[in-house]
């Protein structure tokens, strides 16, 4: 019996993923040719999806992309052998795209059904929580702190020091929360995760309550993913069977039990607090601070909230050490993250690299430079809160000293990339329309300033009082980034300043007789 690989990734089946199953399955009973088709996570390569997978003596070989059409080609250049094809790209882990990346949170996407708790286990699945188990909360806090993990989601807060709160916190009742309401344009790493090795994310939660005196967890899940909250759920249910989450975890005294909000699609609860007031069933809007989070969360608990590759980065932490974890990176920036490859870019797909990689070797070794074959002119980092990037500066280190040194952030790990034939003004310009329309509206400075912003940039545009409305954008970034209640208002400035200072070309160009009309 050959195992085919084929995956179940919601990138995979917008490609045709169920279709290349179905045609496999069809070909190898023509043919009657023993195949189990294996619907596991994808590996990240997302040019190449559908990317079919052959298991052989030699190791996996990977085809791709793969058409339904090209399957009878492929059995007949004999593709349960893994022999030649010219979708064929040789042994999986031999593609220098994967090869040259450090994948420790990772390591299992694409490699494993997704469902399988056997797979996961036997692929070094609960190893970190089997250690947690037998250790005090506080060595627990201590591993993470050591391994210098900080949140995946932005600002780059110390998860031991968040933990370590909830830990003192004296309290009934605690909870942890994980922030998967992944809207930031260009990411996906998320998703993937969730979709193609959900028990790491179920592992790590398990961890943090453990660590913090928790026993219930909600995973917010944003609901234009709805494979992520199918797998999730199953995923739930299968370790709970397993006895890996609620009574008794493995026979120890830890409690915890997991469950899968699903959000209504607003942005701004991927903002804690919002998403903190979604989950208890009303609008989501900012919360005032202090109190924070950790004394004062969910139902006005003490709550641990990361997001996803925070909390999937707890296990291998857990299993091999704090020093361990720690030993990757450079400064501050301890660890791997998931970098995500999209826009105007050859090879789009998810890179999980050491930091202090630079942009450019992201950008022009994994990704190919752009897809358009055009100069590379600009780059987005962290979202679309986050700043445009030239050229010059892409050989700045993917860390967050280096990045806020460049006016920037690493964020959530979004690479998004234009050619020369972007217009940096209209991008400034959807940064504030962007805002206008997500904004919670609980404050002033986000919810005016950003349709001021609107208006500002158009009068720029349009060549009104160009230096003055340029003063008065500038007065109004400084004002929105002061004042207001969160991120979204007090990043919003981000892109449109560094639009502003690094294209100031694209606001002073010549303006149309039809435009002024």
């Amino acid at each position: 019996m050959t195992k085919v690989f084929v995956p179940r990734d919601a990138a995979a089946l917008s490609m045709g993923a169920d279709a290349v199953a179905k045609a496999i399955a069809a070909e190898a009973k023509k043919r009657n040719a023993k195949v189990e088709i294996v619907r596991n996570g994808s590996r990240g390569m997302l040019w190449l999806e559908p990317l079919v997978e052959v298991e052989t003596a030699n190791g996996r070989i990977a085809y791709g992309p793969v058409k339904p059409a090209d399957v009878p080609g492929l059995f007949k250049a004999n593709l349960l052998k893994g022999e030649k094809h010219k979708l064929s790209h040789g042994l999986t882990e031999e593609i220098p795209y994967f090869k040259n990346q450090e994948r420790l949170t990772f390591a299992r996407c694409g490699l494993t059904d997704p469902l399988s708790i056997d797979d996961y286990v036997a692929n070094g699945g609960f190893e970190g929580l089997t250690n947690a188990l037998t250790m005090a909360p506080l060595d627990i806090v201590s591993e993470v702190t050591t391994s210098g993990l900080r949140g995946r989601g932005g600002a780059g807060f110390p998860t031991g020091i968040k933990w370590k709160t909830v830990h003192d916190a004296k309290a009934d009742q605690k909870y942890i929360c994980c922030n998967a309401d992944e809207g930031d344009s260009g990411t996906f790493a998320d998703r993937m995760l969730m979709e193609g090795d959900p028990y790491c994310l179920i592992e790590g939660m398990t961890i943090a309550g453990i660590a913090v005196g928790a026993t219930k967890g909600y995973i917010y899940v944003r609901s234009e993913y709805p494979h992520a909250v199918a797998t999730l759920r199953e995923a739930i249910r299968i370790a709970t069977s397993a006895n890996w989450l609620g009574r008794t975890i493995q026979g120890s005294p830890h409690d915890f039990e997991l469950y899968v909000r699903m959000g209504a699609g607003a942005y701004i609860c991927g903002e804690e607090t919002s998403m903190l007031e979604s989950l208890e069933g009303r609008r989501g809007l900012v919360r005032y601070k202090p109190p924070l989070p950790a004394l004062e969360g969910l139902f006005g608990k003490p709550t641990v909230i990361n997001n996803v590759l925070s909390l999937a980065s707890v296990p291998i932490i857990l299993a091999k050490g704090g020093e361990f974890y720690r030993d990757f990176g450079v400064g501050r920036s301890r660890g791997t993250l998931a970098f995500q490859l999209a826009g105007n870019i050859k090879q789009g797909g998810l890179v999980e690299k050491a930091f202090g990689v630079t942009a450019r070797e992201l950008i022009e070794d994994f990704g190919g430079g752009t897809l358009s074959g055009r100069p590379l002119r600009a780059v987005q980092f962290g979202g679309p809160l986050g700043a445009y990037l030239p050229n010059d500066k892409l050989d700045t280190e993917m860390d967050y000293e280096a990045f806020a040194k460049v006016d920037a952030m690493v964020g959530h790990g979004g690479i998004v990339v234009f050619d020369d034939t972007v217009d940096m003004a209209q991008m400034a310009r959807f940064a504030m329309e962007f805002c206008a329309i997500e904004s919670c509206g609980k404050c002033t400075p986000c919810r005016i300033g950003s349709v001021r912003g609107v208006e500002t940039i158009d009068r720029i545009i349009t060549g009104i009082d160009r230096e003055q409305n340029v003063e008065v954008l500038e007065d109004l970034c400084n004002t929105m980034t002061d004042g207001s209640l969160c991120a979204m208002g007090g990043l919003t400035p981000m892109p449109v300043m560094s639009a502003l200072r690094h294209f100031p070309e694209d606001f002073h160009r010549p303006v149309r007789a039809e435009a002024a009309e």
